[in-house]
């Protein structure tokens, strides 16, 4: 699959870690993490996380309270990609990136929006467009703007729901 661009699983931010496999004691991951939107993060060794977790009872739970919610996220992103209209696919897209980033605003390119909803680069600029048109967005050079986040969660699919529901759940964070 080497040759294949890349395709979203999934989105981490401030609420959970990459490489999440690693709190059930694996030593490698199979998977790329690619960082799309600027932000801080922290960095430590596999034996270092896999210490820690082992030390921290509260840490441990965290973590599989989160790989958890990752798995959720992972299953239902696969099964919307594969069920759901574009449309449909990119509000949910746009709303667990604001959700992850805590912010309406964020940079996004077209190429990367098509390569996470497994399209092309005019299909995404079409639907980025419309929802633009509608005042939803705001969409120019790659800086993206949501302004009604409402009109966005009536476009998204339940997929969006079930993945910030099963979030709250476990983390009680949206």
């Amino acid at each position: 699959m080497d040759e294949h661009p890349a395709i979203e699983i999934g989105t981490v931010g401030n609420e959970g870690y990459c490489a999440s496999e690693m709190s059930t004691g694996a030593e490698t991951s199979l998977h790329d993490y690619v960082c799309r939107i600027e932000g801080e993060a922290l960095r430590m060794t596999a034996a270092d996380f896999g210490q820690a977790v082992e030390r921290v009872p509260e840490l441990r739970r965290l973590a599989g309270a989160y790989l958890q919610g990752y798995l959720t996220q992972i299953s239902q992103s696969v099964t919307c990609n594969s069920l759901h209209d574009l449309e449909s696919r990119f509000a949910r897209w746009l709303l667990l990136t604001q959700d992850r980033v805590r912010s309406d605003r964020f940079a996004l390119t077209p190429n990367f929006l098509a390569d996470m909803l497994v399209v092309d680069q005019p299909s995404v600029s079409l639907v980025a467009s419309t929802f633009q048109r509608a005042g939803v967005i705001e969409y120019s050079k790659g800086n993206m703007q949501i302004l009604e986040r409402q009109q966005l969660e009536e476009a998204s699919c339940e997929c969006y729901f079930k993945i910030r529901d099963q979030f709250k759940r476990l983390l009680g964070i949206r």
